[in-house]
Parts: structure tokens; C-alpha cells; sequence
């Protein structure tokens, strides 16, 4: 249904009932003392959301007819006459979850009542591990970590940070990549945070030698999010990285995750084989992954049986055998891999070749008849070639299995509420810019950063008959990327220049992103 459509009967139905409408509520029009005052129980169950006072009454959001039917009763509650407002429910329940997440106090303001605390006790306590749990059940800890959970969720950040430092504590969000100082909350809680993060995720709060990693489950503003908890020893205390991983996104699809009709029609047919390997590579936090989900989605039916062995299963897919790798009992992808084989599989998902182990059993796979799909950390797809051989396989059994090799970078997507267009005035080498190129200004909906979300960029290189030739005869990377260049193939940068032409990211950001290839052009 289009926007026009849903304007339409959003107008009609607000007409029927005798009120106004609105297709879209801003954040900053929410008053927050309002909100203190209605529970999110009763917003999120009666679709219903106060949100400011206008010419002395109190302007109301509500889904539908039924919301009218509390009006008395917020009257009762505020004191003031109602004006109610029709909005879509799909996006009240956005704006409800969004606003609630941050009424109870942002973790700026929960350091700030920490300043009244006595923290000297807390201190004086920690030596005592027996009473480290009567410590962490005390407000300002759980507060705190439960504000930086809150605003790290709103805020769409994929890993925070909690780093000690000689005489300070800093906790860092890392969002669309790129990591950000959030605040420093005072150095003499540093132990007390890190035991409450050990607490939430089954960790050992007694062993502060020892690395540690663990999982948390929360739910934040009505979205379900798993947490994944690594902790380190360092010098100056233990460091904690939380990856948070929302289920509310799911798994995207083929067309979700930057490919493009040609990118799409072009994996759609590398993965109707029944044999070879495909492999997915790019530096460590690229979206590999999310490319290896996203095939497996596309594949996934009663008539296939795919069995994956993943170090960590970040999402879990019905109708699909996901194994964890365990290196504590000897589990690894080798090993795994060579059970797998033994359970009569279709497709194979290993989720890193890391050695030659793994890379021959892999391709011995793709030779007996299974589709196997992998990952492989190299900065383009023709470079993925000589690590292979690298590794010691021999080229003939590359050049026989290899079906494709996929390279991926992630760039930042402008924000598209408050993007703008601007004439480039600056040149780069080596690079033509076109007449007019894209920007945020920085607004609500991205806090100010011009970004919103992450897309990818891609080089697919499938392997024809000469690419064969060339991998027996051990032709260099170089020569192995001009060809397939030559034949079609468009490069990430040139990807990310589409990109960048079509308004989904900057210039700026494409250059970042590829630089490690065209280390010649500057910045």
C-alpha cells in the first residue's frame, strides 16, 4: 500500500471520528514530564501517547477508536482538557518505544545522582567478594548499567566498551562502526560495573585473571536483544565489550543487504548449484555473517538439509542444524565439519576457514557433491585466491571447487530525514566524482551524526574457465582481479561510487572504507 493511500484512509478515519490526524510524530515534540506521568504498560497496551501541551490542553496520540474511550480518564489524570490526534499504530508503537526508552534518565543523569552516593563504601566493600552481590543490588550500579543498556539499544550502537584506565573509566558506543566516548562514570565503581555485567550474563565474579565471555537477554522498550559479553584482564582492571545483537531486525534478505538486482540475480544463480564453494570475504566486522544468513535464507526449504558449524551463532533458523564451535572439548571447524559430512548434508555453512585444515575439508566437500559457503578474511575477491593457495591447497583443487569468491565492505547510510545535496568542490586521485553528491546535516532521528544504519558494498567474482586457468598456473592477485575486471566485474569502490552517486552514502565514507586497496589516493 502506498504513502498517498495510507494518508488517505489515516485522514478518513480521523474525519469519521471527529478528530485531527497526523501521519508522523517527531521526538522532540514528546514532553518528558508527561510521560513520567502515564506508565508504558498503559501507552504500549492502549496505544496511546500524551504528547505536549498546546493552548492549555494536552495533545493526545491514539491508534484508534478506541483510545477515545480513555480520554476521561487522562483527563483525570493530567487535569487538563484532551485534544486527541489519529496516528498510524505501526508508528505510535515506534514512537512509544522509542521515547519510554529514555524517560527513566539517561546515564548522564544517573551519574550525576551518583555524586550524592557514598562511594567510598562501595570501594571499601569491594575487597569483600562475599558481599559483591549485596554491592551490585544496591540502586547506582544497576541503575547505571541498566541506563547505558537503554540508550545503547535507542541509539542503535553494536558494541559498547567499558574501558579502565589509571585513574579514569570510560564507556564507549560503537555506532554504524565508528566508536564514540558515551561518558566516565567515577573510577572507584569500575570493579562494582564490571561484576553487575558478570552478574546479568552467568559469569564467575570471583576470577579476575582469566578472560571470560558469556550472554545476556533483556528486553529494552518492548525489543527482545541478546547480548554478547566478552571480558578481559588488563593492567589497570578487567575490560568488558558487550555486542548487542537486536532479534527485533531478524535475518535480512538478498535484496536487503546492498547487493542490487544484478548482485541478487548473480548469487541467486551461484547458489541454485549443488556443488562448489562460495566464499564471503572482508575484514573482521564487515557482514560477512549477515551476507552467510542471508544465503542460507534464500536457500532454506523442507527439500535441503543445511547444517552450519558458526563461531557464535549470532541467530538462530528454523530448519536449519547450527552447531558451536567449543575449542574446550575439541570442537573446532575441522572437526565439526568432518561430522557434518557424516549427516547427509545439502548445503554447508562453516563460518571461517581459519586454516589449511578447515580450507581442505571445505573444498573436498564442494567436490563430493555439497554447496559449501564459508568466509575468508581478505581485503578483495581475488586476493582470497592466493590465501588459499597460501595456505597449502593445491591450485587444481581451488580451481575445480571455487564457484565464486563475494568481497564486502559496510558503509554508513545517510540519514534519510535529513540528507541534502551539494556540488563537490574537492577532488580525489584516481577518482571521478559526479555533479552532485549526497550529506546529513544531522538531525533527531540519527542524534545528530547525518548517518543512519549501515548498508554494504560488493565485488562478486564469479570463477569462469580462464579464472581456472589462471589459479593452476598460480597467477598473482593482481593479475586475477584485472581479469576479472576486464570481464565484468565491478570493484567495491566502484560499487560504493554507485552508491555514493545514488544518495545512499557519502564520498567521504566509500574512500574510508576501501582505502586499504587504493592506498595511493588521499583522504
Amino acid at each position: 500500500m502506498s504513502a498517498e493511500t495510507l494518508q488517505s484512509e489515516l485522514e478518513a478515519t480521523a474525519l469519521k471520528l471527529g478528530i485531527n490526524s497526523q501521519a508522523e510524530i517527531r521526538y522532540d515534540e514528546v514532553d518528558s514530564d508527561l510521560l513520567s506521568q502515564l506508565p508504558l504498560a498503559f501507552a504500549r497496551t492502549n496505544s496511546i501517547l500524551p504528547l505536549n501541551e498546546l493552548d492549555g490542553a494536552v495533545r493526545v496520540a491514539l491508534s484508534g477508536a478506541h483510545g477515545l474511550l480513555l480520554l476521561d480518564e487522562l483527563r483525570m489524570l493530567f487535569g487538563k482538557p484532551m485534544d486527541p490526534i489519529l496516528v498510524p499504530p505501526l508508528h505510535l508503537a515506534d514512537v512509544i518505544n522509542h521515547v519510554y526508552a529514555g524517560v527513566s534518565g539517561t546515564s548522564r543523569e544517573v551519574l550525576q545522582e551518583l555524586e550524592g552516593e557514598d562511594l567510598s563504601t562501595i570501594a571499601t566493600e569491594l575487597n569483600q567478594p562475599q558481599d559483591l552481590l549485596d554491592l551490585t543490588d544496591e540502586g547506582p550500579v544497576i541503575r547505571l548499567l541498566n541506563s547505558i543498556l537503554s540508550e545503547a539499544v535507542k541509539e542503535r550502537v553494536s558494541d559498547i566498551h567499558i574501558e579502565p584506565y589509571e585513574r579514569d573509566l570510560l564507556v564507549r558506543f560503537r555506532i554504524d562502526g565508528i566508536l564514540y566516548e558515551k561518558l566516565s562514570p567515577p573510577k572507584i565503581i569500575q570493579d562494582a560495573l564490571v561484576s553487575r555485567v558478570k552478574i546479568m550474563s552467568g559469569l564467575n565474579i570471583a576470577e579476575k585473571r582469566l578472560p571470560q565471555d558469556g550472554r545476556i537477554r533483556i528486553l529494552v522498550a518492548g525489543r527482545d536483544v541478546d547480548i554478547r559479553v566478552s571480558i578481559i584482564p588488563t593492567f589497570y582492571g578487567e575490560r568488558a565489550v558487550l555486542r548487542l545483537l537486536d532479534k527485533k531486525k531478524g535475518i535480512l534478505s538478498l535484496a536487503d543487504i546492498g547487493l542490487g538486482e544484478v548482485g541478487v540475480r548473480t548469487m541467486e544463480r551461484m547458489l541454485a548449484r549443488t556443488s562448489g564453494i562460495i566464499l564471503v570475504t572482508g575484514p573482521t566486522g564487515s557482514g560477512k555473517s549477515t551476507t552467510l544468513y542471508a544465503a542460507l535464507n534464500r536457500v532454506n526449504s523442507s527439500e535441503k538439509n543445511i547444517i552450519t558449524i558458526e563461531d557464535p551463532i549470532e541467530y538462530q533458523i528454523r530448519g536449519i542444524g547450527q552447531i558451536q564451535v567449543n575449542p574446550k572439548i575439541e570442537l573446532t571447524f575441522a572437526s565439526g565439519l568432518r561430522s557434518i559430512l557424516r549427516q547427509d548434508p545439502d548445503i554447508i555453512m562453516v563460518g571461517e576457514i581459519r586454516d589449511a585444515e578447515t580450507a581442505e575439508i571445505a573444498i573436498q566437500a564442494s567436490l563430493t557433491g555439497h554447496l559449501v559457503l564459508s568466509t575468508l578474511h581478505t581485503n578483495d575477491a581475488a586476493t582470497a585466491v592466493t590465501r588459499l593457495v597460501d595456505m597449502g591447497i593445491e591450485p587444481f583443487m581451488i580451481a575445480s571447487s571455487l564457484t565464486a569468491v563475494v568481497a564486502q565492505r559496510l558503509v554508513r547510510v545517510i540519514c534519510p530525514h535529513c540528507r541534502e545535496e551539494y556540488r563537490p568542490v574537492e577532488q580525489y586521485a584516481g577518482v571521478t566524482l559526479p555533479e552532485k553528491l549526497y550529506r546529513g546535516r544531522g538531525c533527531d532521528r540519527c542524534f545528530g551524526l547525518g548517518t543512519l544504519g549501515r548498508t554494504a558494498i560488493y565485488e562478486i567474482m564469479p570463477v569462469d574457465q580462464e579464472l581456472c586457468s589462471m589459479i593452476i598456473r598460480r597467477a598473482h592477485a593482481g593479475e586475477i582481479k584485472d581479469y576479472a575486471v576486464a570481464h565484468g566485474m565491478t570493484t567495491l569502490r566502484d560499487d560504493g561510487l554507485a552508491r555514493a552517486a545514488a544518495g545512499d552514502t557519502t564520498i567521504e565514507e566509500v574512500l574510508r572504507v576501501t582505502q586499504d586497496d587504493y592506498a595511493d589516493v588521499p583522504l
